[in-house]
């Protein structure tokens, strides 16, 4: 119990002291998930709302097939993603494996299916509910989407937070793809992994703190933006 209690001590020293190598780890990671996060919404966003709105064959097995994505293990998804970026894969001569970039991809292959399949959801109730007026203006399917896109602004918020909590959470995929270089490509969660199998704790406690903090931002974020959402609709 006295050396749980030191290193947590000593985790919150690095925590308060700005620690230059716990504060590269944690940029670097905010610079990662932000940035698929970012992606995985410009493409998700519209995605879902094309799928709320038009049918076509197959359209059923195209949902199902999206729904299921949300749960892709992320293992599954580095191992996807390295063999698109290693050597003798079709993108290997970018030269992205271990490197930030291929820590992106990765993210926005887990993120991308969360966002646009919980966008879907959002914007197809809407489009039930406002398909006569909607029309009644003229409006094509192509030119109601960014309509009901802002109409659902707060809940996709909500949801865009959703897709950046399981960004910032991961852990799999990264190392896959990333390597866990230190300096390059070491993440929180990566970091957290490899200092407790090598008994740094403080390190370890230290990320997990921030960690935690950071996931508890995102939750109360979602939290307000709900609140808000539902003193909106009355």
């Amino acid at each position: 119990m006295a050396n749980d209690a030191g290193a947590f001590a000593t985790a919150l020293d690095l925590i308060l002291g700005l620690d230059p190598d716990l504060l590269g780890i944690v940029a670097l990671s905010l610079r990662v998930s932000l940035t698929a996060v970012a992606l995985a919404t410009l493409v998700g966003l519209p995605l879902g709302a094309a799928l709320a709105l038009w049918r076509f064959p197959g359209h059923g097995a195209v949902v199902v097939a999206l729904n299921a994505l949300m749960g892709l293990p992320p293992v599954v998804a580095g191992l996807c993603v390295y063999l698109l970026l290693s050597r003798a894969g079709p993108l290997g001569e970018l030269g992205l494996l271990f490197t930030p970039t291929a820590m992106v991809v990765a993210q926005v292959v887990l993120v991308l299916p969360i966002i646009a399949a919980l966008a879907r959801q959002q914007v197809e109730e809407l489009h039930q509910e406002y398909a006569e007026q909607l029309t009644s203006l003229g409006l094509s399917r192509l030119r109601m989407i960014p309509t009901l896109l802002w109409d659902a602004r707060l809940g996709l918020v909500t949801v865009v937070l959703a897709g950046f909590g399981r960004a910032s959470a991961e852990v799999g995929a990264v190392m896959i793809v990333g390597g866990n270089i230190d300096g390059v490509t070491r993440v929180m969660t990566t970091a957290i992994v490899l200092e407790t199998s090598k008994g740094d704790l403080p390190l370890a406690l230290g990320l997990g703190i921030v960690l935690l903090g950071l996931v508890a931002l995102v939750n109360a974020g979602a939290y307000l933006v709900g609140e808000a959402s539902r003193r909106r609709l009355g």
